[in-house]
């Protein structure tokens, strides 16, 4: 494998030309892996985000997929979509010097002067309380953003690095500024637990003490958005008093 000369000590790098998805490759490849590895595709056929949407991946954007095994529970390990969301924070502010620019939106995307520049799509497979494989898949609009026309109602307009800040970057050299960042605040979080992960990503979160709209297969709240908590769930202050969200989509 080629790796450059910052590429984090005991992380896999595959680069492929073209996959059906990099996910759906992570989770063949699991069974096989020794350590945590990063899978790039500059094509995917079949990509998707989350609840099973399609995800548009011109050639030029972003497309990866970091598999690990860990072995925590479940639901700590789930607390890794905090980790790199910071970890695309601290990629993004590398690459153009700007950091006001961005913010992270709960519970997996990166903001970009207000627009949606990168969305993460967590899987996992395993059985009887513990996972057998661990999936962080990562798209980020480099070069072009889907129309307006192609997002759901109400979802923030989509952005791209290129259109927003006029910085060319291909995928290979953005995944070397992803990967390191990565690896140092997975130590991190290993070491020290979740709370200085969630202090930084709280530090760097979008309308943090506004009035946001959350909704859940069968609920919609509407509050303050206060925290994100030790679990990492959603924290609203709504009329009917606080609300502890696990799961929802937020609107602006």
């Amino acid at each position: 494998m080629d790796q450059g000369s910052g590429w984090p000590s005991g992380y896999g790098r595959r680069v492929l030309t073209t996959v059906d998805s990099t996910n759906a490759e992570a989770a063949r490849l699991a069974p096989y892996l020794t350590g945590p590895e990063w899978i790039l595709a500059h094509q995917q056929t079949a990509a998707r985000g989350r609840r099973g949407r399609a995800w548009v991946n011109p050639a030029g954007n972003f497309a990866a997929t970091l598999v690990m095994r860990p072995t925590e529970s479940p639901d700590r390990v789930a607390l890794r979509s905090f980790v790199a969301s910071l970890a695309l924070f601290e990629a993004l502010v590398a690459a153009t010097g700007r950091a006001e620019v961005f913010a992270l939106k709960w519970p997996n995307d990166v903001l970009l002067n207000g627009g949606k520049l990168a969305g993460i799509l967590l899987e996992s497979a395993g059985a009887g309380g513990s996972l057998s494989h661990f999936a962080i898949g990562i798209g980020v609009n480099l070069c072009s953003a889907p129309d307006v026309s192609e997002v759901e109602q109400g979802a923030l307009r989509p952005v791209s690095l290129l259109s927003e800040t006029g910085i060319v970057l291909d995928p290979e050299e953005f995944l070397d500024l992803l990967a390191p960042a990565y690896a140092r605040l997975e130590s991190q979080f290993v070491t020290y637990g979740f709370a200085p992960i969630r202090t930084a990503w709280l530090a760097r979160a979008a309308r943090l003490g506004e009035v946001i709209t959350a909704r859940t297969t069968r609920e919609v709240y509407e509050g303050t958005f206060q925290t994100v908590d030790e679990a990492g769930n959603l924290v609203l202050l709504t009329a009917m008093g606080r609300q502890t969200i696990a799961a929802a989509e937020v609107f602006f």
